[in-house]
């Protein structure tokens, strides 16, 4: 019996610390979604391990931006947006081109999230149903509107707790899916080694992914909402130390997980020869050593990594234009539904013209590297204004990453830029 209750009392703990994880969920949730595992997949692929330079700078400058930007929430009560147009000289135009930006990439990688997560169901109902391969486009098609009316009709009556516990639960289950994948095949060591060393492959194609990386580690839409997700989970500047560790763990399980994916996906298919061009490609990650069994864990994993996105995508433009309003999210307006309701349209696009989700997804990081110099730039500007921030003043250490941070983005904006005119142009 003590035994038992023992394992019982473990199993609580462990259940606990899940789920009061706290905003920092919602930044694995913009983070790692399918963009994030199909980016990590394809570049594994083609390059194994050489771009995990990139995704470790990302994560380290992703854990500044969040410990920033929060922060900036907790000191001044304000929301980003708000505070740009409150407190900056052309503040008013900043925020809306802000918003607009991101809510273009936020809207086409929803596109691209929907279209891989029908896919994937697809998929997986084809290994019982035979019949269903015949009809490929039109199960697709309803499966993503059954999909997106699911979690529009959820957006409806849901809070922030609510959101939150519906994150913890899928991207515990993307973690766990993936560091099994990772059991079953691993990239050589010293490859994993050279990946910290920066450099970027001679071969076309590699600027897009260094910026794709980027764009979905350094997700502008994960700072920019910080703020408000911090104000909605109830924090007050007594938990300024709880908000420094959150930002931090969220980093580094962006990272761990990442990285996770672009091994299980080196270990696999780079050495193998094999690329991923659609989504049963990436089930070929594990099937040399798993079977069937591959498509399933694989698939899990990565619909996990979908579904836990699509809600903070759904979110970001009501909650963009709340923040400029007003600095307060409002989930049961008549301006949240209208919005949400045109992001599940938008959803819808590229499975109803048959696009391929890989390159939607893959395109749509590449979109969300433009915004983020700005980003960055407004939140230097406002974190180092006395005006601001009062007695609270940025230390110098945090100084050095965020400048360290813009120069990232800049030159990783110019190699997004360079990358799509070598590849379409």
């Amino acid at each position: 019996m003590p035994i038992t209750e023992n394992k019982k009392s473990l199993l609580k703990k462990i259940i606990a610390i899940v789920l009061g994880f706290g905003p920092g969920i919602f930044a694995i949730g913009y983070t790692i979604g399918t963009g994030s595992v199909t980016a990590m997949i394809v570049a594994g692929s083609k390059y194994n391990m050489e771009l995990l330079w990139v995704l470790l700078l990302s994560c380290l400058f992703s854990g500044i931006l969040m410990f920033v930007y929060g922060n900036y929430g907790l000191i001044t009560g304000e929301t980003a947006l708000f505070g740009f147009k409150k407190h900056l000289k052309y503040g008013k135009i900043l925020a809306i081109v802000i918003i607009i930006g991101v809510t273009f990439g936020q809207w086409n990688s929803l596109m691209g999230i929907l279209g891989i997560s029908s896919n994937i169901i697809y998929e997986i109902l084809v290994l019982n149903f035979d019949g269903l391969s015949n009809y490929k486009y039109e199960a697709v098609l309803i499966t993503a509107i059954v999909i997106i009316v699911i979690f529009y009709l959820l957006m409806l009556v849901g809070k922030y707790t609510f959101f939150e516990k519906i994150l913890v639960i899928f991207v515990t289950l993307m973690g766990v899916s993936f560091v099994f994948s990772l059991c079953f095949v691993q990239p050589l060591s010293i490859d994993v080694m050279k990946g910290l060393l920066p450099t970027i492959p001679d071969a076309p194609g590699a600027k897009i992914y260094v910026a794709a990386f980027v764009g979905t580690t350094m997700a502008a839409a994960t700072f920019l909402s910080r703020p408000l997700f911090v104000k909605g989970k109830g924090w007050t500047l007594k938990n300024l130390d709880q908000q420094k560790k959150d930002a931090i763990t969220a980093a580094v399980l962006i990272f761990i997980i990442s990285g996770v994916i672009m091994a299980v996906a080196a270990g696999a298919l780079f050495y193998q020869g094999k690329e991923v061009t659609h989504v049963l490609d990436m089930a070929n990650t594990l099937e040399p050593v798993a079977g069937k069994w591959a498509v399933t864990i694989f698939f899990f994993g990565a619909l996990s990594a979908g579904l836990s996105s699509i809600f903070p995508c759904l979110l970001i433009a009501p909650l963009l234009i709340a923040d400029y309003q007003s600095g307060k999210l409002d989930t049961s307006s008549r301006q949240f539904r209208i919005i949400t309701g045109i992001a599940c349209l938008v959803a819808l696009i590229g499975p109803a013209f048959n696009a391929n989700p890989i390159e939607i997804q893959i395109l749509s990081q590449v979109f969300n590297v433009f915004v983020l110099p700005l980003v960055i730039l407004g939140i230097i500007i406002m974190v180092n204004s006395k005006k601001v921030m009062k007695e609270y003043k940025t230390s110098l250490g945090i100084n050095i990453g965020l400048y360290a941070a813009l120069f990232f983005s800049c030159v990783v904006s110019y190699a997004g830029v360079v990358g799509i005119i070598e590849k379409y142009f």
